[in-house]
């Protein structure tokens, strides 16, 4: 003879083995998810190495050499001095943020004839480099790997 607490005992006993049976199955499927972005991280992190690698071969200065003096006459190729170097900030502004030109009646009077005004050749700005900071030599920023 069941009661009806014992009936209400075992049922609880069936929930909690089945929602306990469900978070261990979903627990085995987040480990194999878990092992299989580690394997995927891996496999990117020795991909990395090898190409690290492959650019410390491809860059070595002897390399390099050879290649230039073996294609010196396609390339001409000079020697980059230490004070041609620029800072992103120190370049003109990209044609796409140079402003529109003014068009005036003087101007347009001006371009009928093809001769053009020194005020009009004035009103538009020349973009300038922003000005250099001090800074120490081996602090340049060349965007090198490391």
């Amino acid at each position: 003879m069941l009661r009806t607490f014992d009936l209400v005992l075992i049922g609880i006993m069936t929930a909690t083995a089945a929602v306990t049976y469900t978070i261990k199955h979903r627990a085995e499927l987040k480990l194999e998810e878990v092992r299989r972005l580690e394997a995927e991280i891996k496999l990117e992190k020795d991909t990395i190495d090898l190409l690290k690698a492959d650019w410390a071969l491809q860059s070595q200065p002897n390399r390099l050499e050879r290649l230039v003096n073996a294609y010196n006459s396609e390339l001409q190729l000079q020697p980059t001095d230490s004070t041609s170097l620029a800072h992103a900030r120190e370049l003109p502004m990209l044609k796409s943020q140079v402003p529109p030109p003014d068009v005036t009646e003087a101007k347009v009077g001006d371009a009928k004839t093809g001769a053009k005004s020194v005020a009009a050749a004035k009103s538009q700005p020349i973009p300038m480099p922003a000005p250099r900071e001090a800074e120490d030599a081996d602090q340049i920023e060349t965007g090198a790997l490391e």
